[in-house]
């Protein structure tokens, strides 16, 4: 079985959680997910299937939409609710049109910090690790693009806003970021990942649900869906030996730079290739015996 299913994360577990589930229910160890979610977070988890596992990298480094809640007047060592709290107040003097004028000024590319308590490996080791232990270390400041950051909601001293954004993006650290900008603090209240990689999570299952088929198989999208916005080339079998055989193949026509769904005379997915040089060179190969 090769594919992508679509989960809803619920809040409370982890990204493994669900890979460990979904390993059980297709039974197969060829599963990984797509981006991680910390446990707080609920919502939107594509997880790949199969030969499906080769395109998880090209969903992860995909743009993301969140609804994000956070409450002002607070820090948090994680940046989030369920940290350690170790600044508060109730005396909040910030009003709406200041929580507006916050958020509006980090739409757009900026250097945000990533928060001690994440998966970034320095050295070899988890940030969260490190700061499990009570250690802090410099981390580099990595550029991120806030393409929109819509207010849904204001009732303070929680904001709810619809943020889309680039990989890499912490939530955690931008509602970090517009707390220390407004001059109050905010951490992170709730957040539901609602979008990536043309994926929506009104398509999405509970593990639940998922677990409860006769056929969970009925639920996994073709691989080569991902791609659709890319043009589709058929090769011919002496065309197909040569791709699948990693040679460089000539081809004439095509737009240089531009990257294209290949497949065989059997409407075979094999995989995705880019024209370069006048020649069609492989980006991913998702052909293997026997698929």
């Amino acid at each position: 079985m090769n594919g992508v299913v679509l989960v809803n994360k619920d809040r409370g577990m982890t990204s493994h959680d669900v890979v460990s589930r979904m390993r059980r229910i297709y039974r197969t160890r060829r599963v990984g997910h797509t981006g991680t979610l910390d446990p707080m977070a609920e919502g939107l988890l594509p997880v790949c299937i199969g030969s499906a596992t080769k395109a998880a990298d090209m969903i992860t480094a995909a743009d993301k939409r969140y609804i994000a809640v956070m409450e002002l007047g607070k820090r948090s060592d994680t940046l989030d609710a369920e940290g350690e709290i170790y600044e508060a107040t109730d005396k909040l003097t910030v009003g709406s049109e200041g929580v507006i004028r916050a958020v509006s000024r980090f739409v757009g590319e900026y250097d945000q910090l990533p928060p001690m308590y994440s998966a970034i490996k320095v050295n070899g080791k988890k940030l969260y690790e490190l700061a499990r232990a009570g250690e802090s270390i410099e981390r580099e400041k990595r550029r991120v693009k806030i393409y929109s950051a819509d207010i849904m909601n204001i009732d303070i001293p929680f904001v709810t806003i619809d943020v889309r954004c680039s990989k890499g993006t912490y939530i955690r650290s931008l509602c970090d970021d517009i707390g220390t900008e407004l001059g109050c603090g905010a951490v992170m209240a709730a957040l539901t990942r609602t979008e990536t990689a043309g994926f929506k999570i009104d398509d999405a299952h509970a593990l639940s649900e998922i677990e409860a088929l006769e056929r969970p198989e009925d639920l996994l999208i073709p691989v080569d869906s991902l791609f659709a916005d890319m043009p589709k080339i058929v090769l011919n079998d002496k065309q197909e030996r040569s791709i699948v055989n990693g040679v460089r193949m000539t081809w004439r026509g095509g737009e240089e730079g531009q990257s294209y769904r290949l497949y065989n005379s059997s409407g075979k997915f094999l995989c995705v290739s880019r024209i370069e040089d006048s020649k069609l060179v492989l980006v991913k190969s998702f052909w293997h015996r026997g698929n």
